[in-house]
């Protein structure tokens, strides 16, 4: 693997990865099992990874039992207290920054710049979720009856099960897991099986921090396995709630399976995210906004641009400019630890092959494929998951488009007016990001108006790809209606509780109603 003398293969031994890595944890333990282990291979060179252990369900069965018997300990530890194991752990993530974006960007095939990214996102979290524990507020209500008072108070709500995908294999834990903790709940974690030593490495510096203060162990956990490990936490009564990131596919089984037995569920799914540019936008800032959103993570974002909404004055001019940014983006397709690359690869073969089936699909509509699309061959490509970019006009009716290909096409559609540009925005399954480019008050007003966009997020001369930990993150729709990260997406780990007190000496009953015996 041809790497720059600035930027080493990962050291594993820094978090005490090594050729077989059990695959269960539960607080400061490792847990000895006796199932199969199995290794994948890296997008990036093709090689094979340091192998993981699949923990057995009994295995399981004791993970979470002693999360339960945690939770009934960390409950009772004030909530500041509770924020200063994650403070500790987000100076030791702060200080292994760019050795954890190294194995991320090895393991998934994420540039080592964006990994970069990924880890400072949970710095942040680490650093919103320190503060978070100082604001579980509460309200307090204005009660109809004299001498009572009327408030509401949060408490834990137990074991959260957290189930991430591989594009992003500890930012999006670190949503769920950060803010649970502060919240009182303990955590179960399992992470793609495409991206487990991400979760291990990231895990280890956890322990640690666990180690240093009087976390009570069995508070944070991590289990290996495939989608039926998912299965058995999604149908499993002790985790009150699951958050689940992933496809709409996975969420719908997810969903079912919580749903059968009344418990929560936190969906974060598929998005179909479209980028409207009016003839008012500044097109110098809707390009370079474009071209992240559609070719970062290669194309492996749930926020990722997949349609490209252009007024028809200026359609031409811009997708002139946009194939040009292609064809020099394509030039630093590569190695994702080069700090030269833009575009590295996709995670493994299967998608390639999903990007390529697409691609076929949009041939027998009729579409036109202006750009890209190839699988790249050659010694430095040797993994087999490096592909162009494609640039495709289609119809946003067709089901090619309507559903979510997890690689780089971008479909590109015209419109006319503005209510026309939302309504093509809007006519897709998915409801998670959205944009518009416009300098013009009028259409960036109708677009975040109640006629506007129908997506979670909705953005104004800002891409739909990436978003500050600050705000709530989640989708409508097929994207699960779930909120994650910042705003006060914490109730969701928390269960709400009405009280009333009664400090007369009189029993007036709510509605005036006369009871007298």
């Amino acid at each position: 693997m041809a790497i720059t003398a600035s930027l080493s293969l990962p050291q594993w031994g820094t978090f005490g990865l090594n050729d077989h890595n059990s695959g269960a944890f539960t607080g400061r333990n490792s847990l000895v099992d006796d199932a199969p282990y199995y290794a994948n291979l890296s997008p990036v060179d093709g090689e094979a990874l340091p192998s993981v252990q699949r923990i057995s369900l009994n295995t399981y069965d004791r993970v979470v039992q002693e999360a339960e018997r945690a939770f009934k300990r960390w409950r009772l530890i004030p909530a500041p207290r509770r924020g200063e194991v994650i403070r500790i752990f987000g100076e030791k993530v702060r200080r292994m920054k760019p050795e954890l974006a190294r194995i991320i960007s090895y393991e998934i095939g994420k540039t080592y710049q964006e990994a970069l990214g990924e880890v400072q996102e949970v710095i942040d979290m680490c650093d919103f979720g320190v503060g978070l524990s100082r604001q579980l507020y509460g309200l307090t209500m204005a009660s109809e009856r004299p001498h009572h008072r009327l408030f509401e108070q949060w408490h834990p709500l137990g074991v959260v099960g957290i189930i991430t995908s591989f594009n992003f294999p500890v930012a999006v834990w670190a949503w769920n897991a950060v803010i649970a903790a502060v919240c009182g709940d303990t955590t179960v974690w399992k992470p793609s099986e495409k991206a487990p030593l991400s979760a291990l490495a990231i895990f280890s510096l956890l322990r640690e921090a666990v180690e240093e203060t009087d976390t009570p162990e069995g508070v944070f956990n991590l289990v290996i396995g495939d989608a039926s490990l998912g299965q058995q936490m999604a149908s499993d009564s002790r985790l009150p709630l699951i958050s689940a990131t992933g496809s709409v596919r996975m969420g719908r089984s997810v969903a079912q399976q919580v749903a059968k037995r009344l418990g929560r569920t936190l969906l974060e799914l598929g998005g179909n995210n479209a980028v409207i540019v009016s003839p008012h936008a500044h097109l110098d800032l809707a390009l370079r906004a474009v071209a992240f959103a559609a070719l970062g993570t290669s194309g492996q974002r749930c926020t990722t641009l997949r349609r490209l909404i252009l007024h028809e004055q200026i359609y031409d001019e811009f997708l002139s400019r946009l194939l040009k940014v292609y064809e020099q983006a394509v030039t630093r397709i590569g190695n994702p630890l080069h700090p030269d690359t833009l575009i590295g690869p996709l995670i493994d073969k299967a998608a390639v092959q999903a990007m390529q089936d697409a691609l076929h699909e949009v041939k027998a509509m009729e579409g036109t494929v202006l750009f890209g699309g190839e699988v790249l061959e050659g010694p430095e490509y040797k993994s087999g998951c490096y592909v162009r970019p494609a640039i495709v006009i289609a119809e946003n009716h067709w089901p090619v488009v309507q559903r979510e290909t997890f690689a780089p096409i971008l479909y590109v559609m015209k419109y006319r007016t503005i209510e026309e540009a939302i309504e093509l925005q809007n006519s897709v399954p998915q409801g998670l990001s959205s944009s518009i480019f416009t300098d013009s008050l009028r259409e960036a007003e109708l677009f975040l108006s109640p006629a506007g966009s129908d997506c979670g997020i909705a953005n104004v001369n800002v891409g739909p790809s990436g978003a500050e930990i600050g705000g709530a993150f989640g989708g409508e729709k097929e994207t699960g209606g779930g909120r994650e990260a910042g705003s006060d997406a914490w109730k969701a780990y928390m269960r709400r509780q009405t009280v009333t007190i009664n400090y007369g000496t009189d029993l007036p009953l709510a509605q005036g109603i006369q009871f007298e015996v």
